[in-house]
């Protein structure tokens, strides 16, 4: 008589990082949305401490509470960091990612600026306190939509680059016109000079520091401005069109790669597209 055969049991898994990789990583569970709540409200408010901080007077009365403040949200992040790098396989692949990169640009600056902090009046170290700003950032985790965003600003860099270097040659060609046409006593004083000019007008910005005087120049001047008004719309005709295809592509899976973290998968996917790990 045979023996029934039952098929190997699988191998166990460390169910604490599964659980871990599903809090933090993937918003469609409870647990998750929770999680992406709690960060989302200490990243709005950190960055207003840094902001509120660098006001004289909420930095005089309230200084020490924002110093207590800074460095509760850092240890937070900074664990918060350490759980991502813990629940994937592949942490490097998260620590060399955008985002990962995004969240450590975020913590080093208070632990540099705590480890070389100098006086207050050097304009490197209050720089390196700026950075802090950076968790803005950081809030591109809870925005769906950016991922429509990205795909069609990738798909359109390539054109619009062609239409910058466009307009830069435009911009070169009518700044020099310019410095012919007018000359350094009406402001063209050079042709990187007229070149601003030419790109201020073009952009209808329109300083008002450098303006043309002679009839002529005030000639090339308004077709300038015109070119202005149809080369501002070609940009966005582009990103348009990019948009109404990226919008016909399918949805996006949910989950983050068990595996390297990357994000970004077709809603039907079964495997992660960048390391073929299952998802």
């Amino acid at each position: 008589m045979l023996q029934q055969q039952f098929p190997p049991k699988p191998v166990k898994k460390e169910r604490w990082k599964t659980r871990l990789h599903e809090v933090i990583y993937e918003s469609n569970t409870k647990a998750g949305k929770a999680f992406d709540v709690g960060l989302l409200i200490a990243i709005v408010a950190s960055i207003v401490v840094v902001m509120l901080d660098s006001v004289d007077i909420y930095k005089l009365k309230f200084g020490h509470i924002f110093y207590v403040l800074e460095w509760v949200f850092t240890v937070l992040f900074t664990i918060e960091y350490v759980l991502r790098l813990i629940s994937i396989r592949k942490p490097m692949s998260y620590v060399f990612s955008p985002l990962g990169i995004i969240d450590l640009m975020a913590l080093i600056p208070s632990y540099v600026s705590f480890m070389f902090a100098g006086p207050p009046s050097l304009l490197a170290f209050r720089a390196l306190r700026l950075l802090r700003v950076f968790r803005i950032f950081r809030l591109v985790h809870f925005l769906s939509e950016m991922r429509f965003l990205t795909t069609a600003l990738r798909a359109s860099v390539r054109k619009i680059s062609i239409f910058m270097f466009t307009v830069l040659v435009l911009a070169i060609v009518l700044g020099s016109v310019m410095y012919v046409v007018e000359g350094g006593e009406h402001g063209f004083s050079s042709i990187p000079e007229s070149i601003y000019w030419a790109i201020v007008t073009i952009t209808t910005v329109g300083y008002g520091d450098i303006s043309p005087d002679t009839p002529l120049g005030r000639f090339v001047a308004s077709i300038v401005m015109l070119l202005g008004y149809a080369i501002i719309a070609v940009p966005t005709g582009i990103v348009t069109t990019e948009m109404i295809l990226a919008s016909r592509h399918k949805g996006y899976h949910p989950e983050a790669c068990p595996n390297c973290a990357r994000e970004g998968h077709d809603e039907d996917a079964r495997f992660c597209k960048y390391c073929g790990v299952g998802l």
